[in-house]
């Protein structure tokens, strides 16, 4: 079995860091996906592709995977700095502002 170990990064529609703390343990797929001929639904007899795990650690993820003897490729994650300003979006309402306020 094969798998890899990954941080998911943020989602394109938000700003937020949820769920991108853990570590995350997937399977790769062990045989390709067909389609069903009668009602046309893509399906595949390996089941491990549906299992996700999450971990705290890496070394967590990567501990249950030698436990396991899976072997397992790491993804190192991407890192971004936070933009995270001063004051937040209170900022835009201020009455000490320094810029003139246009609508």
């Amino acid at each position: 079995m094969r798998a890899r170990i990954y941080q998911p990064s943020r989602t394109a529609m938000s700003s937020g860091t949820a769920k991108t703390k853990h570590w995350v343990l997937e399977f790769a797929p062990e045989s390709a996906r067909e389609i069903d001929p009668l009602m046309g639904w893509t399906s595949s007899s390996d089941t491990q592709s549906q299992v996700r795990l999450t971990f705290d650690t890496l070394d967590a993820a990567k501990a249950y995977a030698k436990e396991h003897s899976i072997d397992v490729v790491h993804m190192s994650p991407q890192k971004r700095k936070p933009n995270i300003r001063a004051r937040g979006y209170a900022e835009n309402f201020a009455v000490d502002r320094k810029g003139s306020w246009t609508h």
